[in-house]
């Protein structure tokens, strides 16, 4: 596979430059240059496959020729050696679990398999890789257990202070090794900034061989397609509509990218909080990026999401053509607490904040919408990761899965820092 830009000024790179470079030298985001289609035939087989032929036959032509089969088989199945969940609370309205991972959410998909792509492709190389990652939650602990131990890599994680949740945080500041996390004076869009700062500094960029693991690196989005293939394989045939949680908007994208290659899915919902530039977008035609507000579903707290991008791209840039992909709905935190408990008094189900939003997205969505549908909401992480919310929204906090529990009980090692970009290069620069 060949990758291209959202830019459209940078030539054409094979999948490893892209990965190992994170953003195109133009400044655009790399994207596949085909997207070939299954057949009908070829998606319905993927019903009796298991999850790990499955994924070797939907990744294969995106990696090859740069990943060879008996490689992607290894980090494949070492990667996702986790479940994937269907939870059916009505006929109607289902949700998929993604964080039965090592972090509790759903980017250990990406992160994992990114981690030990990149490992493969440094395997021979004699400069460590500097892996930078803005998080506005679980991207960092899911990046930073992905990488942890990874030869030939280092990486830096920047996250706003006092914006994430005690879980979250202490699941990427505690680990120490090849891990460092800078804690930034600033919101999740100040950390973005600095890192797209880095790339495009040509001097320290001849210092340093930086690469990013955020979700503006195409090799993250490629693993995350494969839980939309599962949902439709635990599934029965029905018009699948999938309400997908959203702040970067990678994940929307990786779902885009599934429909692409032929998964029956008749419409997204990207489901915000209160920051809602893509619901604005989608409701005037105009995009205006404003400063990220902080809420309780804080891993969604963007301003100015770097995917969408990519979602114009697939659109050809025409916002009529991506309201046909997608309905955007936003809610608030009172909303969200209402929804919390209301699901678990209706169906006795738990959700988090994040995956509470994507089920108001889902329940907008329906009620301007008739005909058989069947709804699929991605729940994107554990509730234990957000038990001060969670008690809040139901009167009782969450059980701490022992995974969780043990970081909780570690010493935060991350590393003051202002949200000033030539402080952050001399940060660098010193490492």
């Amino acid at each position: 596979m060949k990758c291209r830009s959202t830019g459209g000024k940078a030539p054409l790179v094979s999948l490893r430059d892209a990965v190992l470079r994170g953003l195109a030298p133009d400044g655009g985001l790399y994207m596949p240059a085909e997207i070939a289609p299954l057949s009908p035939k070829q998606i319905q087989e993927l019903r009796a496959l298991s999850s790990i032929e499955t994924s070797v036959r939907v990744l294969e032509p995106f990696v090859s020729p740069d990943l060879p089969e008996e490689a992607l088989w290894q980090i494949t199945t070492d990667a996702i050696n986790f479940p994937t969940k269907v939870v059916s609370l009505a006929p109607d309205l289902h949700i998929l679990e993604l964080f039965h991972g090592p972090t509790l959410a759903f980017k250990d998909f990406g992160a994992r398999f990114l981690a030990r792509l990149m490992g493969y492709f440094v395997r021979a190389e004699s400069q460590h890789l500097m892996v930078l990652v803005a998080t506005s939650g679980d991207t960092g602990s899911a990046v930073a257990h992905g990488f942890l131990g990874v030869p030939g890599i280092r990486v830096v994680i920047l996250y706003p202070s006092r914006r994430v949740s005690e879980a979250q945080e202490k699941q990427f500041t505690t680990l120490g090794q090849n891990i460092t996390a800078l804690e930034v004076a600033g919101t999740f869009d100040d950390c973005q900034r600095l890192v797209k700062q880095a790339f495009s500094d040509a001097g320290l960029n001849k210092e340093a061989q930086l690469t990013s693991a955020n979700s503006i690196n195409i090799g993250r989005l490629l693993p995350q397609m494969l839980y939309y293939i599962t949902a439709f394989g635990q599934l029965p045939d029905a018009p699948l509509v999938v309400s997908v949680p959203s702040g970067n908007f990678g994940n929307l994208t990786a779902g885009l990218f599934a429909k692409r290659i032929g998964i029956p899915i008749v419409k997204f919902v990207a489901a915000t909080n209160a920051n809602d530039v893509v619901p604005r977008l989608l409701a005037t035609g105009e995009f205006q990026a404003r400063p990220a507000q902080r809420t309780y579903s804080n891993a969604m707290d963007v301003g100015n999401p770097s995917n969408l991008a990519r979602l114009l791209d697939l659109c050809e840039r025409n916002v009529a053509t991506l309201r046909c992909e997608i309905s955007a709905y936003s809610a608030s935190d009172e909303q969200t607490l209402r929804e919390m408990r209301s699901t678990q008094e209706r169906y006795g189900y738990l959700l988090d904040p994040h995956s509470a939003v994507g089920l108001l997205g889902w329940r907008a969505y329906q009620r301007e919408h008739t005909g058989p549908t069947r709804g699929v909401v991605l729940a994107t992480a554990h509730p234990a990761k957000f038990a001060e919310v969670v008690e809040k929204a139901v009167g009782q906090s969450p059980l701490l899965p022992e995974r969780l529990t043990k970081y909780l009980e570690r010493t935060k090692l991350s590393v003051p820092i202002s949200a000033d970009y030539d402080h952050f290069k001399s940060f660098l620069l010193s490492m």
